[in-house]
């Protein structure tokens, strides 16, 4: 009889974690979602030494984010110096890959990488461009978390001929 006791608690042990398994597993693999229209916060944001007008973080100014398990798309709207209004989109796959994003001021290759917990995102991007005749490449770093349910938080480091310039943008979910 005690045999029989100890099988049906091991049975059980089994059981139980055979079930609890597919549940950590999930919350082992999921990973923030960015989704959403942001607006940026100005007040609860700080721009260091960074020009007004040049905000790091995403590019600055507000944006919409789409992201499904393997890409991130954002997209921003604002007014050139001509006063035109003008949409530029930026993709960035999840997955540690490069992603090839262009701009007015050339192309940038990026690399997305999840924190081990998937709470955070950090995007390395460099950029090469030509400036007075010279070739001149620009390294940012930036990481993204959600530090609170609608607030999204940008820390930028950015490697300039100028040296670091270090930001952290701050967006309220609109």
């Amino acid at each position: 009889m005690k045999k029989n006791v100890i099988k049906q608690i091991l049975s059980l042990t089994v059981l139980f974690a055979f079930l609890c398994l597919p549940l950590t597993s999930s919350a082992q693999g999921s990973k923030t979602n960015f989704a959403g229209k942001w607006a940026f916060n100005a007040g609860k944001s700080n721009l260091g030494d960074a020009a007004q007008g040049q905000r790091g973080g995403f590019g600055g100014g507000d944006f919409t984010a789409t992201q499904d398990a393997n890409l991130l798309t954002i997209e921003r709207t604002r007014t050139n110096q001509n006063g035109e209004s003008v949409t530029t989109t930026s993709k960035y796959t999840l997955d540690g890959k490069v992603s090839v994003n262009s701009t007015g001021r050339g192309e940038s290759k990026s690399v997305a990488t999840w924190s081990a917990d998937g709470k955070t995102l950090t995007v390395v991007t460099t950029r090469t461009f030509e400036r007075d005749g010279q070739t001149t490449e620009m390294k940012t770093t930036e990481v993204y978390n959600l530090s609170a349910a609608n607030t999204l938080q940008v820390v930028s480091t950015m490697n300039t001929p100028n040296g670091e310039r270090k930001t952290t943008m701050v967006y309220d979910k609109k």
